[in-house]
This record gives C-alpha cells, sequence and structure tokens, in this order.
C-alpha cells in the first residue's frame, strides 16, 4: 500500500483509534471490536508496554487494519516501528529526524505541533499531516484559525476529540481526528468488552458521517 493509499484510507476512516493496551491479544481484540464499528485505523502509542512487540503481531494476523505507531520521538524507535510493520508513524512533537526516516522509507508521517510555528516547521520538514495536540484546550475553532493561514496544511486533532465535538473539528477542517479514552475506555479494553467498544465505534462514524 501506498503512503498516497494510506494517506486516503485515514482521511476517509475521519477518526484514528490511540490505544494503550496491556497486551497483543487485546489489541486484536479491540482492532476487530473497532471494525465492527466501522473504523479501522489505530494508533498504538510506545507508552504501551512491548508496543514494539505488539505491533509486529497485529500487523500479522490482522493485515487489513490500518495499524500505526505513535509517541515515536526517535529515528531508532520509528525504524523499529517500521520494521514490525507500523503503516504509519504518529509523533506529539515536531520531530524532525523521525520526519525524515519516515519521508526516507515513504511512510506517512502524522508530526505532533501547536503552534502555528510549530505546525509550519513540521509542515518544512516533511510532515504529511499535523497532528494537533492538545486540541481540547482550544478546539475546533482553533483548527479553523489555523487553516486561514496555511489552508494547504492537513490538520490532525488529538484529544477533545467526542461523538459530540467530532463533528465540528472536521467541519472546522479537520483532516481527520484521533480519540482515545473517549472512543475506547480503558476500563472496556481491560475486561474485554468488545461489544462497547464496537457501540462506540458506531457513535463515532455516525456523528462523522453527518458531516
Amino acid at each position: 500500500m501506498s503512503k498516497a493509499d494510506i494517506l486516503h484510507r485515514l482521511r476517509a476512516q475521519k477518526v484514528i483509534a490511540l490505544i494503550r493496551a496491556d497486551n497483543a491479544d487485546n489489541l486484536v481484540g479491540c482492532a476487530r471490536a473497532l471494525q465492527a464499528g466501522g473504523l479501522g485505523a489505530i494508533e498504538l502509542t510506545m507508552t504501551t508496554p512491548g508496543a514494539i512487540e505488539m505491533c509486529a503481531k497485529v500487523s500479522k494476523e490482522l493485515p487489513d487494519v490500518l495499524l500505526g505507531l505513535g509517541t515515536v520521538l526517535d529515528a531508532e524507535t520509528c525504524k523499529r516501528g517500521l520494521a514490525a510493520g507500523a503503516k504509519f508513524i504518529v509523533t506529539p512533537a515536531v520531530r524532525p529526524e523521525v520526519i525524515k526516516v519516515c519521508n526516507e522509507a515513504g511512510v506517512p508521517i502524522l508530526s505532533g505541533a501547536l503552534t502555528p510555528t510549530e505546525a509550519w516547521t513540521a509542515h518544512e520538514c516533511g510532515a504529511d499531516v499535523i497532528k494537533i495536540f492538545p486540541a481540547e484546550f482550544f478546539g475546533p475553532a482553533y483548527i479553523k484559525s489555523l487553516k486561514a493561514p496555511f489552508p494547504k496544511l492537513e490538520f490532525l486533532p488529538t484529544g477533545g476529540v467526542t461523538p459530540e465535538t467530532v463533528g465540528d473539528f472536521l467541519k472546522a477542517g479537520a483532516f481527520a481526528t484521533a480519540a482515545g479514552s473517549a472512543l475506547v475506555a480503558p476500563a472496556a479494553l481491560k475486561s474485554g468488552d468488545w461489544a462497547a467498544i464496537t457501540a462506540r465505534a458506531k457513535q463515532f462514524v455516525e456523528a462523522a458521517a453527518k458531516v
């Protein structure tokens, strides 16, 4: 799958699920539950113990899931994630060395940023999408404000994305959105309550589809 294909699928999904799983089996179960609800894009964060190993296992078992590795802060971790099968990489801040590795590998890089200067710096470094984090403090209006001077930049608000706000973020011009505990409740993930996660995914899909 090419970089363009992956970015197209992420835009079409409109919502990326942020997951911090306890083990690979839970991640596989969660991925299937999200798919059942209409969502097939997942960002597994490096704050998850054994994230690289989980990434490798899930990539093999569920090749149709768009599995990305998040909270990537250095080039070596990025390379390990790509070798484990990550289809896209996400950073929480502007990390030029990570952006460079992804560009050389032809893999989408979603670079974290917050201010206009950081957003433009990430773009100049070669980021495909600018992850605005933490978005909950500024809301959809901030995305709209950023799109005014930077109409060609793609923004991915992360934080504060719920079924009630996802539509507003998309209307403001967001490329897509990312949601963590508001989508995948930690208790449901830990207990394996896949029905609850599927139901929640459907709420996000329905809300995004109204835009």
